[in-house]
């Protein structure tokens, strides 16, 4: 067990959200889920035999989903990055986080249909930037403000004055 896990809250969608992730990342597998027994649904209005919490796993990476009703919703100050190899792995998570409901952002960020913040960036990221200078980094940065989904061929160009 890691010492630290990312509990994540929704409202009634706890078991479909580990369930889409654990289908999304090839490297996942599904955790427990625990349902509410008579006294935790009679506490917090939870309906007995649902499911409470269900736990998963991404890269090797714990998460527990939560469902704990509507109170609290998910915003950008939290979110999960994506370090993807090269383009074809940018565009299959921007693509799969963006359908069915998801809503892309600016910079490499989107939320999926549950909410959830993501950025999704080459994993060399810091090194386009820095690979031609301050003024490359500028120019890299300057085309990374225009982006949604990120482009890293255009991102390489930029730097490099192209």
């Amino acid at each position: 067990m890691q010492k630290i896990t990312t509990c994540l809250w929704f409202d009634g969608q706890a078991e479909e959200a580990a369930d889409y992730y654990t289908s999304v990342f090839k490297n996942s597998k599904e955790g427990e889920a625990r349902t509410y027994d008579e006294a935790t649904a009679k506490a917090t209005g939870g309906k007995k035999g649902s499911v409470l919490v269900k736990t998963f796993e991404i890269e090797g990476r714990e998460f527990m989903a939560l469902n704990g009703g509507p109170m609290f919703k998910f915003n950008e100050a939290i979110s999960l990055v994506v370090n993807c190899e090269d383009q074809k792995e940018i565009d299959y998570f921007w693509n799969t986080f963006t359908k069915d409901g998801g809503q892309e952002s600016m910079c490499g960020w989107l939320k999926d249909k549950f909410g959830v913040s993501w950025q999704i960036v080459p994993k060399d990221i810091e090194k386009i930037m820095k690979s031609n200078g301050d003024e490359g980094a500028k120019r890299a940065m300057a085309a990374l403000m225009q982006m949604k989904k990120l482009i890293v061929a255009d991102l390489e160009n930029a730097a490099a004055g192209k």
